[in-house]
């Protein structure tokens, strides 16, 4: 295992979502979701159990910018002593491996390799101050960037994704990994070699078009004290033990095939949601429930561009959709749904700026991270509390 502390060199790189970059860089239209309002029975053992594109109702969450000045922030997650952390994918750098390894197809590669990603710590007082930084960033060839991509409290730790790094994304060096934070001095242990793992353990219908040859860890949750880690550009969720042992619960991509799974929750059994390829097809995402033992099924269809969701206290189920306007990524189309146990589907909040990630706090209320790509990476990122209670 490797470990480095905050003052050391950082080797690294950062990754952005598949063909996220490629699209997102045409949006420019500012397109507002549009609200009706729906009940079904929801029923987990059917499949699906609502066509959530149908059940939309009027946005009934106010939210406040509870922190802001990210470079296109990404995962979110609370400490026990109710400390938000935030991942932060960094602005790339300027290291090429052209020529070293196989590169991320054009115009989406070749990245560009740096140490700019961070790990930024938000007190309960809304004070902000950097964990960790120098880790790996990477941009590609649509200026868009990737560094760090989930994060996860268990067992008192901290642990994060690093979804920017590789050779493919410009570092030779460093692999896309799971990390251990300690967050009382910014040092971090290297605990699973993510890249090598999905080199050696191909899915069965990639995508060769946008292939990402380190994988593009998105999200993860942990459970029973494991790790489960969703990847989007080969589609898998894997099982990472914390002594660094990796092991495939489904290939999402054999039934499924490249749906762009982004976000991964658990309740009771994993419930996986998907982007989908660009250019948005309103109502072509869905929910996946995936059991334990890896089997699979739509558990809710008709949503649009998934990148986030999470679990309240009653069972409820929260979806959080970065664009919803059909054709390319369009600004201010984001939302957050919550689908109830009696099915029915309500727009919590709307008019989101290609929000990214999204966790449940401690006071009962959603944080999403907001202008999480689009925009150049000059601190324009931010983290939104959303009233629920």
């Amino acid at each position: 295992m490797r470990s480095h502390s905050m003052d050391g060199p950082l080797p690294g790189s950062s990754h952005l979502l598949l063909r996220v970059a490629r699209a997102a860089a045409m949006a420019a239209a500012v397109v507002l979701a549009g609200c009706d309002s729906s009940t079904q029975p929801l029923d987990q053992t059917s499949s699906p159990v609502i066509a959530a594109d149908k059940a939309h109702s009027a946005a009934i969450g106010s939210y406040t910018v509870y922190a802001s000045g990210f470079n296109s922030p990404r995962g979110l997650t609370f400490g026990p002593d109710g400390t938000l952390y935030v991942a932060d994918e960094g602005a790339g750098g300027e290291t090429s491996t052209v020529g070293h390894c196989d590169q991320v197809p054009a115009p989406v590669g070749p990245y560009l390799g740096g140490n700019s990603a961070r790990i930024t710590m938000v007190s309960p007082a809304m004070v902000q101050s950097t964990l960790v930084s120098g880790l790996p960033s990477t941009i590609n060839g649509m200026g868009f960037v990737s560094g760090v991509s989930g994060l996860e409290f268990m067992n008192g730790s901290l642990y994060a994704i690093i979804d920017g790094a590789g050779c493919s994304h410009g570092h030779l060096d460093v692999p896309n990994e799971i990390i251990r934070v300690n967050t009382g001095n910014g040092s971090w242990t290297a605990i699973a070699n993510l890249s090598a793992f999905y080199q050696a353990h191909p899915t069965l219908n990639p995508e060769p078009d946008d292939f990402e040859p380190d994988g593009t860890p998105y999200s993860m949750v942990g459970v029973h004290g494991d790790l489960y880690v969703v990847e989007a550009n080969h589609g898998s969720l894997d099982r990472v033990s914390l002594d660094g042992k990796i092991t495939r619960v489904s290939d999402i991509s054999a039934e499924f095939g490249h749906i762009v799974p982004t976000t991964v929750s658990y309740h009771g059994n994993f419930f996986v949601g998907n982007l989908n390829p660009f250019p948005v097809v309103p109502g072509s995402s869905q929910i996946l429930k995936i059991t334990p033992s890896g089997h699979m099924k739509t558990w809710v269809s008709g949503l649009t561009a998934v990148l986030g969701s999470a679990w309240d206290g009653h069972g409820r189920l929260y979806v959080l959709e970065t664009t919803t306007a059909p054709g390319n990524p369009a600004p201010m189309t984001g939302r957050v749904l919550r689908v109830d146990p009696s099915g029915a589907t309500t727009v919590i909040t709307d008019g989101l700026f290609f929000p990214t990630a999204m966790t449940m706090g401690p006071d009962g209320n959603l944080y999403v991270s907001n202008f999480g790509f689009g925009p150049p990476p000059v601190g324009l990122g931010q983290v939104l509390k959303i009233q629920l209670n």
